[in-house]
């Protein structure tokens, strides 16, 4: 009797415990505007050199961050900042252009992390159609990176920066000569 009284406890708890986390399931969504590119041609020019640095930036800062899903428009700039990740975490980006088609992607999912590579006037848009608050990417800033956690009830934006902002000379000539040898 004791035992039959302390498994049917355990399922219980068991079942309570599993319905508590699945209501707080949430979506991580990281979002960057692509990498540096070129001034030509015009219409869908490629990544810079430093653009390609900054890619495989992104790629090494996320590999162990769970990516399940990376979404990228229809311009090879967003596909190639998304493609060192991409080989790194095996997942294939998906190609989407309309912005109502993503944010009905990401708010079917009920957890995960999905990596958004857009541009600088839609990343905006997107976090805010998903609950996040207004921000703006000035024209020459690529190196944002929002991290979006979009709950069923509300959602929280946390603002980083990755890689070099521009490229401005510190006092010493590098910034490790800046804060000494590393400790050993």
């Amino acid at each position: 009797m004791k035992r039959t009284t302390l498994r049917f406890c355990l399922i219980l708890w068991l079942a309570i415990l599993a319905g508590s986390l699945s209501a707080t399931c949430q979506v991580t969504v990281i979002l960057s505007r692509h990498a540096e590119k070129a001034a030509t041609p015009p219409k869908d020019p490629p990544l810079t050199e430093a653009g390609k640095k900054r890619a495989d930036l992104l790629a090494s800062m996320l590999a162990d961050s769970g990516v399940d899903a990376i979404y990228v428009t229809e311009y090879q700039r967003t596909q190639q900042t998304a493609a060192p990740l991409s080989e790194r975490v095996h997942v294939k980006p998906t190609v989407i252009s309309d912005m109502q088609q993503l944010i009905a992607a990401i708010r079917a999912r009920k957890n995960g992390v999905v990596v958004v590579v857009g541009h600088s006037n839609t990343l905006p848009e997107i976090i805010a159609a998903l609950g996040g608050p207004t921000v703006k990417i000035a024209d020459p800033e690529y190196n944002n990176l929002f991290v979006l956690t979009v709950g069923e009830s509300q959602s929280s934006l946390l603002r980083l920066h990755y890689g070099d902002s521009m490229p401005v000379p510190s006092p010493n000539g590098s910034m490790q000569k800046m804060l000494g040898e590393p400790v050993k």
